[in-house]
């Protein structure tokens, strides 16, 4: 299992307490050292949807300006391949499962 984010967020420290409570092995990826592909990030939309993965309440999202340039999906899959904060935190894989966000629900039914 691979767990995707940034250290200092707190959705990501939410899902990190909550795997290590919960004796739960996995990797953790962080988007400042290694970015995402944009297959992975493809995978991720195709899996979750972009509306949930592509964060809009970030403050890289209002810093770029983007609500104003009215992106594709595609242009969102590309900007989120630059710039990895784009991407909702935090993104856990489980074989086929793909989990976007901490939700405790969410990992008590699927990890």
């Amino acid at each position: 299992m691979k767990v995707y984010g940034i250290k200092n967020c707190d959705s990501v420290k939410k899902a990190l307490k909550y795997l290590h409570v919960n004796e739960i092995d996995y990797d953790f990826v962080d988007f400042k050292e290694q970015k995402p592909t944009l297959q992975l990030i493809q995978k991720w939309a195709d899996a979750v949807g972009i509306k949930k993965l592509f964060n809009t309440r970030s403050t890289t999202y209002r810093n770029l300006g983007l609500k104003q340039m009215n992106l594709s999906d595609e242009q969102k899959i590309e900007w989120m391949a630059k710039e990895p904060l784009l991407i909702k935190r935090p993104v856990v894989e489980k074989e086929e499962v793909v989990l976007v966000g901490y939700s405790e629900e969410e990992y008590k039914r699927n990890l």
